[in-house]
């Protein structure tokens, strides 16, 4: 398993996560080839607000889709033994429109960890984290990385996968970010 990994506009050092607050907007990305068709991928920002804050909007998992792009869908199903919620992405391109669903097992461990897996979808796998660390700088604010672990299906290029996750991560961490100033102001 020799890691591949693609890394631009790391902004933020520390020990633990690897940064620390320079520019408050910039996004790293990082994907990593794990062993046949499973890539992991890895985005980060520096978020000018409270670790509670950014709790607060990560798990308001029914107001997602109004401000993540492309995802058209996210509710929160029942299920007694813990969260469970159901995503659907779509993507348009060229003249064709594509989506994926997933139903994801999240493991909230506040104020720092949400973990998630998926029990069912159009994904072989699809697992990951959100991790949010109090900044010890100047600068007040958290720093926030998501973590996914994924195959597609033999349907899906591994390819368009890598290229997907690569425009669409920042933009929806970006979004994080815009739906923070709009919630909390400056």
């Amino acid at each position: 398993m020799e890691p591949d990994l693609s890394a631009s506009n790391l902004t933020l050092e520390d020990p633990e996560c690897g940064y620390k607050p320079t520019e408050l907007a910039e996004v790293s990305l990082e994907t990593q080839k794990l062993e046949k068709r499973h890539r992991q991928v890895q985005a980060r920002i520096f978020l000018p607000f409270s670790l509670q804050q950014v709790w607060n909007i990560l798990i308001d998992y029914e107001s997602l889709a109004d401000f993540i792009p492309n995802l058209a869908k996210s509710q929160r199903l029942p299920y007694p033994e813990g969260v469970r919620i159901e995503q659907v992405g779509v993507k348009n391109a060229l003249f064709l429109k594509f989506s994926a669903r997933v139903v994801l097992d999240m493991v909230e461990e506040f104020p720092h960890t949400i973990h998630f897996k998926m029990v069912e979808g159009d994904f072989k796998s699809f697992a990951g984290s959100w991790k949010m660390q109090a900044s010890t700088e100047d600068i007040p604010g958290t720093a926030l990385i998501y973590t996914l672990q994924v195959c597609p299906t033999r349907l899906i290029p591994v390819k368009a996968i890598e290229q997907q996750l690569g425009k669409d991560l920042p933009r929806n961490l970006l979004a994080i970010r815009q739906r923070l100033y709009q919630v909390y102001g400056e």
